[in-house]
């Protein structure tokens, strides 16, 4: 299967929030600051991927309320890094025969998601990894052989993509029991240059 990226080369799709940008973290801490009085979601007890739903679900006009926080400007370009994603990617884009992309998905209301989006990597990653943004609200159309992504279920116009999921592990996910043959990279701590080599041999 290697070899999406032509000539041999194993491209790997990187997505940002959750994943190289702890965007659960800044959501919660932005929410207690705004609304302190309010019932709140613990990180521990984040299920599902739409942090939205879920505070819906405490009460309905909560939803609105946490996507205040996200929606605000400066919200994505103050996000913290992932622990050891910088240094992960870093060395991903040096690997021999490897391809490295981010690959993310804006927000509905995008006004000040996308350009802070832009931001965040010249800032952190530097001005070579923002010409590897790809910006889709369909990752399935994209081609490549790996996706890291902390969403658990990916569906879109494609119904099979060429990549395979590898599972990115965060508060809203950790509770899932993946079936065989689907991977989990628990954190950048764990062994995500095994993934990528055991893809490579496919």
């Amino acid at each position: 299967m290697a070899g999406a990226g032509g000539a041999g080369a194993l491209r790997v799709l990187v997505d940002m929030d959750g994943v190289l940008a702890d965007f659960e973290g800044a959501v919660l801490r932005g929410f207690v600051s705004r609304f302190p009085g309010e019932p709140r979601v613990e990180l521990a007890e984040r299920r599902g991927f739409s942090v939205r739903e879920q505070y819906c679900s405490l009460r309905e006009d909560l939803g609105d309320k946490v996507a205040s926080v996200y929606e605000s400007p400066g919200f994505f370009l103050d996000l913290d890094p992932v622990p050891g994603a910088l240094e992960a990617m870093q060395e991903m884009i040096r690997m021999q025969d490897t391809e490295v992309f981010i690959c993310t998905s804006p927000l509905r209301k995008y006004e000040h998601c996308i350009v802070e989006k832009y931001k965040w990597v010249e800032k952190h990653l530097g001005p070579e990894f923002v010409e590897r943004i790809i910006l889709t609200r369909d990752k399935t159309v994209v081609s490549a052989d790996l996706l890291f992504d902390d969403k658990d279920t990916i569906r879109g116009a494609e119904l099979n993509p060429s990549w395979e999921h590898v599972l990115f592990t965060c508060c809203h996910n950790r509770h899932l029991q993946l079936q065989a043959p689907r991977r989990r990279l628990l954190s950048w701590a764990d062994d995500w240059k095994g993934i990528l080599e055991s893809k490579r041999r496919q």
